[in-house]
């Protein structure tokens, strides 16, 4: 698209299949490095890339022409057969359906940046569910308590 500025920073949140600790400190460097990959790929950025045992977030610098759906869905689709071929877990590996993005402005950039680093830290104190829950209010997304993900 000649002649088309944009700045559109997405940060995606997605969570293990029923939230289970799947994801081990063994392999975790080398999945980001991949999902890393996959999002570059398809013509993307990535800003920042983090998560826990049960759930991963990644600041991705997006591009007009690609939908974050689609984006998403070959993210999880690639990592989970990556995951799968290459390391074992105590259950069946695969992604929970759905994901949560939430837009960023490029001056809180930084500041979602350090919070997708210090995700160790930050968990610490709060469950992902609760993190979760907090992004949702924090962004003004109307949603069923009942009906979020485990």
């Amino acid at each position: 698209m000649e002649f088309t500025y944009s700045q559109i920073q997405i940060h995606v949140v997605f969570a293990v299949r029923f939230r289970q600790p799947l994801i081990s400190p063994d392999w975790e460097e080398r999945l980001h490095k991949y999902i890393t990959g996959v999002i570059q790929n398809r013509g993307q950025k990535v800003l920042a890339i983090g998560g826990m045992p049960d759930h991963l977030h990644v600041l991705i610098g997006m591009r007009p022409n690609y939908l974050i759906s689609d984006l998403v869905r070959e993210i999880k689709k690639s990592s989970s057969k990556f995951i799968k071929e290459n390391y074992s877990t105590k259950s069946p590996f695969y992604w929970q359906r759905g994901f949560g993005a939430f837009s960023v402005s490029s001056k809180s950039t930084s500041v979602v940046i350090r919070y997708i680093l210090n995700q160790k830290t930050h968990h610490k104190d709060n469950s992902s569910k609760a993190e979760f829950k907090n992004l949702l209010d924090e962004h003004l997304i109307d949603y069923d308590l009942e009906k979020l993900p485990d």
